[in-house]
């Protein structure tokens, strides 16, 4: 007979990751494919299907009994088209029942804490800070997209570094090494900005974010044009805690998202957060890790279940 199965998925702009876990919390496989944002992705639903499919081949025999997506872009303005992506996809692989499908909010938390109750800051691709009580989400700052917000995040950093090189280049800012990083990583020659900007306009917003590491770098090596914006960075994701934060302790405190992983943003963050606000913030498990927790939780698993599954891969 094989083995009962849940089903967690972390869909981002940028990826889409999966991870199959048995009923005590044990990891049965992981794989990922490519953005599955319903505003930002190219095809959602294939890059649901595929992140799923491969996970279950990977798995073996298994008996899936239920499944949680955490869907970038599916909150209240889009949960209905993120529902209908995340079926579709769930279906075509003939699988039963049908999946939980939230935003990757209560995904990003659940992979750091296994309580109802908290706060998570995101930043990766994007950037949402948001205060939640009994597993939901009820106060949020930012999350608005590479247009409107996401201050904070890969793409809001890659975005300023991109305009801080061609500022220097065009004589409007400071000399920086973001001109002969930027460059590099476009692939474009030194010192052309018209080469720079047709360059980024061939990229997708969503993937943008792949020159966030550029400005990192810069900012370690001491460069002050990259350590300004790394630092701006850093603000304007404490700004988005103190927005959603109650006075009272708000329990746990989840870090979650490349930005907030390491490098100076997050350490400009924990340090921020400890001396501001007297906290230690937890860093959390890849997303699919807390979707694949809050689908043990949904099938009738206990906390412990999903607190075994989070800690082994932190």
């Amino acid at each position: 007979m094989s083995e009962q199965v849940v089903i967690g998925v972390d869909a981002g702009g940028t990826s889409t990751r999966c991870l199959v876990a048995a009923l005590d919390g044990r990891v049965r496989a992981r794989a990922r494919a490519g953005g599955a944002n319903q505003r930002s992705s190219a095809d959602p639903e294939a890059a649901l299907g595929q992140a799923v499919g491969e996970a279950l081949h990977l798995a073996g025999p298994v008996s899936v009994v239920g499944g949680v997506f955490g869907v970038s872009g599916a909150g209240a303005a889009g949960h209905g088209h993120a529902e209908d992506i995340a079926l579709r996809a769930w279906k075509g692989l003939g699988l039963p029942g049908t999946p939980h499908v939230g935003d990757d909010i209560t995904v990003a938390f659940a992979a750091g804490s296994a309580a109802g109750d908290g706060v998570v800051l995101i930043s990766g691709t994007g950037a949402v800070a948001a205060r939640l009580y009994g597993g939901e989400v009820v106060r949020r700052c930012d999350g608005y997209g590479w247009w409107l917000g996401d201050e904070g995040s890969a793409v809001w950093l890659a975005t300023e570094g991109v305009r801080a090189a061609l500022a220097a280049l065009d004589g409007r800012g400071r000399p920086t090494v973001l001109v002969d990083l930027i460059a590099a990583a476009l692939g474009v020659a030194r010192g052309r900005p018209q080469a720079i900007i047709g360059a980024v306009y061939q990229i997708a917003p969503a993937e943008l974010g792949r020159l966030a590491p550029e400005v990192s770098e810069a900012a370690r090596a001491g460069d002050e044009v990259a350590a300004a914006i790394t630092a701006s960075a850093a603000e304007r994701l404490l700004a988005g805690f103190a927005a959603v934060a109650p006075e009272i302790e708000p329990g746990p405190v989840v870090l979650s998202g490349a930005v907030l992983a390491t490098g100076p943003v997050a350490d400009l963050v924990r340090e921020g957060l400890t001396r501001r606000f007297g906290i230690t913030a937890v860093g959390a498990a890849p997303g699919e890790f807390g979707a694949a927790g809050l689908a043990l939780r949904r099938n009738g698993q206990s906390i412990l279940a999903h607190a075994r599954l989070i800690d082994g891969v932190r």
